[in-house]
């Protein structure tokens, strides 16, 4: 039987390259390759030769904006709604962490720092030098730790339905509240009424697929479920200091709920602004797509006004 979810990769790959970006793999070291999505004009192929087999990448030339997926879906799946909408004025890239997408390694760290330190990486052997990083959820935990520790890389940062600090009880406190014994049974389903739990806490509006639709939804997005699991459990993130960081929240997230937001702004002062988006909750993005690209986008020209407006 054909998976539907599967079925519906080509179509949304023809869209990001109509949008501007294709892929490309990067190895960060040995054992260690990311996959990420890049601006086509970046990326130039060699000509057939025996001689030449390398790509050569040009620099990018616009304000650069990094989009850091969450734990269920890789990169161009969480931002399929946003890229085209930014690839006029911004340099886009989209990776995909470590377990996801194409995206792989045979180091045993699982922690949020070597995901940051393996995008830095990557990110600078695509000749990137500085950037605005967007991060949803465990993507802006590893966002957080990234601009802690390249602050000369990461100018400023968005972030949605994330915190500093899974701390054990922030999580156990969260995890109680919507009914889960673990962050595995919260956000690594194994079942189609798992999927259907994490769906409606995620979603403010109540989301109807058939079953089987779930189904392959599990079977596509839910691989490397070991490594995964053992990401959840080195998910620990610092607050140091950055740039400055927006935060765009749905205000009926119920996974890391509005106080959470209010709570992070307080504890990291005057650098931080505060947005919330009515009528949607952790899945804002995707959920109010129209009114989360527009914020996005009033925050980024007020960084890169100059360039912008070239």
């Amino acid at each position: 039987m054909v998976n539907l979810v599967a079925a519906q990769k080509p179509l949304l790959h023809g869209l990001m390259k109509m949008a501007g970006v294709v892929p490309h793999s990067v190895e960060i070291e040995q054992g260690t390759v990311m996959n990420f999505w890049v601006p086509s004009e970046t990326i130039k192929k060699p000509k057939k030769s025996k001689e030449d087999t390398t790509t050569t990448k040009s620099k990018p030339n616009k304000p650069v904006v990094v989009l850091v997926h969450g734990f269920a879906a890789e990169g161009i799946v969480t931002w399929q709604f946003q890229v085209g909408s930014l690839t006029k004025k911004y340099t886009v890239y989209v990776p995909d962490l470590l377990f996801f997408g194409g995206s792989i390694t045979d180091s045993p760290d699982r922690s949020p720092t070597f995901q940051a330190e393996c995008l830095m990486k990557g990110l600078r052997k695509l000749g990137v030098d500085k950037c605005t990083v967007v991060g949803f959820s465990y993507g802006g935990m590893v966002a957080f730790k990234m601009a802690e520790l390249y602050p000369d890389l990461v100018q400023a940062l968005v972030v949605s339905g994330s915190i500093l600090a899974m701390t054990d009880s922030i999580s156990h406190t969260t995890l109680h509240n919507l009914g889960f014994s673990s962050s595995s049974e919260l956000l690594l389903p194994t079942s189609v009424k798992g999927l259907k739990a994490l769906l409606s806490v995620a979603a403010y509006k109540k989301l109807w697929f058939p079953d089987c639709l779930h189904q392959d939804f599990l079977e596509v997005m839910f691989n490397n479920r070991k490594e995964r699991g053992e990401l959840l459990e080195g998910l620990i993130v610092s607050n140091k200091d950055t740039n400055t960081i927006h935060l765009l929240w749905g205000e009926n997230d119920q996974i890391f709920k509005l106080e959470l937001a209010q709570n992070m702004k307080e504890q990291l002062g005057d650098k931080v602004t505060f947005q919330g988006i009515k009528k949607a909750g952790h899945l804002v993005h995707l959920e109010r797509p129209c009114v989360y690209n527009r914020c996005l986008k009033q925050f980024l020209a007020s960084l890169h006004a100059p360039e912008a407006q070239k």
